[in-house]
């Protein structure tokens, strides 16, 4: 049964979503071929999925190489949270599909096992949803880049604020995977550094827990003040309203790692309101990133992006970018040369301002820290956030002497 649906899902598969710089004509150029790998029908379908497709459809309209004749192809894959799955699809738009970049991922063990995918067949890896610091430390690549968030900025920007604010002992409910695993480790080592302390953690089955009563009864008999939610989607949503239906928020604070604007939405403002939340994107933070929401709303309308959707939109600009310098036979014949030419150019646009991209494959750009607002502090649908802090880039990521990246020249 599981092999039939694999190849049902791979038959699907391969649809070219959206096409940049019109009909090709008879021996002109292979078109660039990019594939959005997400979660289309599972617990992180909003967080990633569709809006994903939208955010990349966007940066290949702005990218402006439709004017210059290159065309561009984006193609989707659900992955459904499982590596075998994921890793099936990639081959197959690899091997069969001419596929030259895959991006998204949102899921840490598939990160890891594709970076090692694409390495092998000289592709490229844009990840904005997997959030494993180990992604760009000791297990980096030099065929992926990670834009947007890891387990290590989180940890860092969320966790040292939390403790200093009185939140000093922790327990968490980790979703048991490679993300939760290393967002424990991230965490209880910059709670440690603070001044606080971990209590002990209780680990659910991901994919598939629906129930978390038991992990909450465990939490409130620790009588710790913060229970760290390790989690992330449907299940954050969840865990968050069984927290406050079981009473857990009368006497400790629900603290998520991480935690996007899309799960503010959908648990609505009497549920989220007081949450502090650390995203690298808000579209509401500045006129730049007010400016790309204009122009991406129409084809996401119910779900606004976060910080990961935002984080696909720019990795893939950029990745179009250096296509566009390097030309499209050098870059369908080397990822690696394409991730370099990435690497070697600044970064630039709406949603994060310049930035760069480092030798360990970390894109670093500014943290910030919100409040959700009550509901009666919201001036509408989507107005969610009350900005609390920021964080440098340089001071929000790893240090690359810090990471064990073996790219990193010492």
């Amino acid at each position: 049964m599981i092999e039939l649906d694999r190849r049902r899902l791979l038959a699907g598969l391969g649809t070219t979503l959206a096409t940049a710089g019109g009909v090709r004509a008879q021996g002109a150029a292979q078109p660039i071929r990019i594939g959005v790998l997400a979660d289309f029908s599972g617990s992180y379908r909003d967080t990633s999925g569709p809006t994903s497709v939208a955010c990349t459809q966007q940066a290949v309209e702005d990218s402006g190489l439709a004017a210059r004749g290159i065309q561009v192809e984006i193609l989707q894959g659900d992955h459904q949270n499982k590596p075998d799955v994921a890793m099936a699809i990639a081959r197959q738009w690899i091997d069969q599909r001419g596929v030259d970049m895959i991006c998204e991922v949102n899921h840490s063990a598939i990160a890891l096992a594709l970076a090692g995918l694409v390495q092998e067949k000289n592709k490229v890896q844009m990840n904005s949803g997997a959030l494993s610091a180990v992604i760009t430390g000791e297990r980096c690549s030099a065929n992926t880049v990670h834009w947007t968030a890891d387990t290590w900025m989180l940890a860092n920007s969320v966790g040292q604020a939390t403790v200093k604010s009185g939140g000093d002992s922790w327990y968490f409910v980790t979703a048991d995977y490679a993300f939760g695993h290393q967002m424990e480790r991230d965490l209880t080592r910059f709670i440690g550094a603070a001044g606080g302390k971990v209590l002990g953690a209780a680990r659910f089955p991901f994919p598939g827990t629906s129930d978390f009563s038991s992990f909450l009864v465990q939490a409130q008999a620790s009588r710790a003040k913060v229970v760290g939610l390790l989690m992330a989607g449907a299940d954050m949503i969840s865990c968050i309203k069984q927290a406050r239906e079981f009473g857990v928020t009368r006497r400790a604070r629900l603290v998520g790692t991480p935690m996007f604007i899309t799960d503010i939405h959908a648990m609505g403002l009497e549920t989220a309101q007081g949450l502090t939340v650390c995203e690298t994107y808000y579209w509401d933070l500045n006129d730049r990133t007010r400016a790309f929401l204009e122009r991406v709303k129409q084809k996401t309308p119910n779900n606004y992006p976060n910080q990961e959707h935002a984080g696909t939109y720019s990795g893939v600009l950029h990745y179009l970018k250096a296509v566009g310098d390097l030309g499209v036979e050098r870059a369908k014949a080397s990822g690696l040369e394409v991730v370099q030419r990435m690497k070697a150019m600044p970064t630039d646009d709406d949603c994060f301002g310049p930035g760069k991209l480092r030798e360990d494959g970390r894109k670093i750009h500014p943290a910030h820290l919100f409040e959700v607002k009550a509901p009666g502090e919201s001036r509408g649908a989507w107005d969610y956030y009350r900005l609390i802090g920021s964080v440098g880039a340089e001071e929000a990521f790893r240090p690359l002497s810090e990471g064990g990246c073996p790219l990193v020249r010492t």
